[in-house]
């Protein structure tokens, strides 16, 4: 089974069962609910239907929703304690989370609070030392001068603080200042790149004499009277009001440090409050009468007997409908234990319509394949085969992060395969180190051949394989097109290049083994070539509409050429991966044998083999990817269908575990 049968289910339940109703259909998890909107159109009916509004709840539980997440960031800032590389889910069972929640509830949503006003107060004290440093760099350019920063002016004279260029010449300005104003007395207080910071006393009547002359000198007045003293004092008593935040800040920080381990309770919470957020959501999708509820949706067709129980024990109306030719129903894979992790790459596509054919199984062995022959390293494949299996086992992956990982311990495996059969082992590290410490000549033997001394025979075999990669993307094709009644079309446009290239193959390479085999590929091959020009434009119309058709469908041959001449990539990149092993190997050689030599080659070799794994399993995966998107999914597949959404619990630091049900 790969893309899994979907039913339409439609389900009228009466309301006072609705809650706990839903609480089991969440549980149980295989049906997409969907919204309800328009649905309902009889206008007969149509005064007694109403959609349930749930906008306050859900607005409310959102809020909480947030606030828990807000108290988590702030622990998860401060909390000093190992953090794993992946999150491990606490599993819970269904009745022992629920009575978990009603026992802790209240004394989790304290620290909640606590946390978040912990978190609330840094925030502040932040702001508020921000704005108080801020004060502090205005007030260090005057913080020589002795004039107290409040007196603005007296009732004869006036004091002024400001700025001009760093480039004023102050003795003339000096000058000028004294002739606007006989009686100023001018300092310059400090000065940086930028700017000239001065300050002046005056009689009040000449001000704006004084204000006039500085005019020339692009002076700029500042005020600093909303501050007490002089600038040396007002810095002194900010700074002790900055030591006040810091201290409220710093307490802060000591209460969620020590809240770290209420932390897991904590995401419990926002776990508990996620699900009832949900549910609140779908019972506002529905739409109701005084008495009763009504939706619908889509279900997996294999989990009919659960689904159907539940609906019983509620006594709800319920039907199946097949989905209309119209309609498009969600898609959920099912594949083997082998393709389902290569559901990752199809996923990354795009998901099968319900026109399509999965293509998971089929992409699986080659993808598996190709991976390997493009990294080709023995070693390099245990290395990614062990790292993944740990991953696996020590954390416990889930969704679309456990099939990747366990895609690339496959991958880990085909890379070791093809590795040994190149006789590629950390390039050719040990025949250096034999060479370079024990002056020995130590090589491991390929098992078949090593694409360095022999990159044809690669080439050739990369080609191969591509080519039997597009005839099951096309024959894959041929299938589609029965399956939907076009028998004609599947012989045409399938069955009749199937004849020109393979026996365009027979007559290339079999007339080298015996000329019998070369006479049966021409004939093969001009079946074919006349049979496509016959029949590539039945579609057009007129002889000559025809004509043009049918030859225009044989110069598609070019394209066949170009797709299977870009499995050449499979030789680039493997050679890629064994030279770039060797050339690392080579400049960790540099230094000679000796102790100083070891250090040099192992330094090399370590970070050498971290950089060339990391670089070429990129490479491997994304040029792995790009054979099965382009040449292999252009021959028979369109995708574009939906994901399969079911009204499930979607937790993220919880993972609930259904009981099995005790019939006896």
């Amino acid at each position: 089974m790969a893309v899994v049968e979907m039913r339409k289910l439609v389900v009228i339940g009466l309301n006072n069962i609705r809650t706990p109703f839903l609480q089991e259909l969440m549980a149980l998890g295989v049906v997409q609910i969907n919204s309800q909107e328009g649905q309902i159109d009889d206008q007969e009916w149509m005064p007694d239907i109403f959609r349930t509004s749930n906008s306050a709840d859900v607005s409310r539980l959102e809020a909480d929703i947030l606030r828990v997440h807000t108290a988590l960031d702030a622990i998860n800032r401060y909390d000093e304690g190992k953090k794993p590389l992946f999150l491990i889910r606490d599993e819970f069972e269904n009745d022992a989370f629920d009575r978990y929640m009603d026992k802790e509830k209240t004394a989790i949503e304290r620290n909640v609070d606590t946390a978040f006003l912990a978190n609330k107060t840094i925030v502040e004290s932040q702001n508020e030392i921000n704005r108080l440093s801020g004060l502090i760099v205005g007030l260090e350019p005057w913080k020589n001068s002795d004039l107290p920063l409040q007196i603005g002016e007296t009732e004869t004279v006036s004091v002024l603080f400001g700025t001009t260029n760093a480039k004023t010449n102050f003795a003339e300005l000096a000058v000028e200042l004294q002739v606007a104003s006989p009686s100023v007395i001018v300092e310059q207080v400090s000065a940086d790149p930028q700017q000239m910071y001065i300050s002046f006393i005056c009689l009040k009547e000449e001000r704006d004499a004084a204000l006039d002359a500085l005019r020339k000198f692009s002076f700029n007045m500042v005020a600093l009277s909303d501050h007490e003293g002089t600038a040396a004092e007002a810095i002194g008593n900010i700074e002790k009001q900055i030591e006040k935040w810091e201290t409220k800040k710093a307490q802060a920080e000591d209460e969620l440090k020590s809240l770290s381990g209420a932390k897991k309770s904590m995401s419990h919470l926002y776990d508990s409050l996620c699900v009832r957020r949900d549910r609140a959501k779908i019972v506002g999708n529905m739409v109701s009468t005084e008495e009763v509820f009504y939706f619908d949706g889509w279900m997996l067709w294999n989990t009919r007997d659960d689904v159907e129980a539940l609906l019983e024990e509620y006594d709800c109306y319920f039907r199946y409908e097949k989905p209309a030719e119209d309609e498009e129903p969600p898609v959920f894979l099912n594949n083997g234990n082998f393709a389902t992790p290569f559901e990752a790459i199809t996923s990354m596509y795009s998901l099968p319509s319900s026109k399509d054919i999965d293509p998971t199984k089929w992409l699986a062995p080659f993808y598996f394949i190709f991976f390997g022959m493009m990294l080709s390293d023995a070693a390099y494949g245990i290395i990614i085969s062990v790292v993944c299996a740990v991953a696996i086992k020590k954390y416990k992956l889930e969704g679309s992060l456990y099939r990747m990982v366990k895609m690339f311990f496959y991958c880990g495996i085909s890379t070791f395969f093809w590795g040994a059969m190149f006789g590629g082992w950390f390039g050719d590290f040990f025949t250096v180190a034999a060479k370079l410490f024990f002056g020995a000549d130590f090589t491991i033997q390929p098992i078949w051949f090593n694409p360095l001394e022999e990159p044809m025979t690669l080439l050739v075999f990369s080609l191969i394989l591509g080519a039997i990669h597009l005839f099951v993307g096309m024959g894959l094709q041929a299938s589609i097109l029965i399956k939907e009644g076009k028998k004609v079309d599947a012989l045409c446009d399938i069955g009749l290049w199937y004849l020109l290239l393979i026996g365009l193959v027979l007559y290339g390479v079999g007339g080298m083994v015996t000329p019998a085999l070369g006479t049966i590929g021409m004939v093969m091959s001009i079946v074919g070539a006349v049979g496509i020009v016959a029949t590539g434009g039945r579609t057009k119309k007129g002889i000559v509409g025809k004509i043009t058709g049918g030859l225009g469908s044989l110069y598609g041959i070019t394209s066949y050429l170009s797709d299977v001449l870009s499995y050449s990539r499979l030789l680039a990149l493997g050679l890629a991966t064994g030279v770039i092993a060797q050339v690392i190997n080579l400049l960790g050689s540099l230094a000679g044998g000796g102790i100083t030599g070891a250090i040099v080659l192992t330094i090399a070799f370590l970070f050498g083999t971290v950089f060339n794994i990391a670089i070429n399993m990129l490479g491997a995966f994304v040029h792995s990817c790009r054979l099965q998107y382009v040449e292999f999914f252009g021959k028979f597949y369109t995708g574009g269908g939906k994901p399969f959404e079911p009204f499930e619990r979607k937790t993220k630091y919880i993972k609930i575990i259904k009981e099995e049900k005790n019939n006896g």
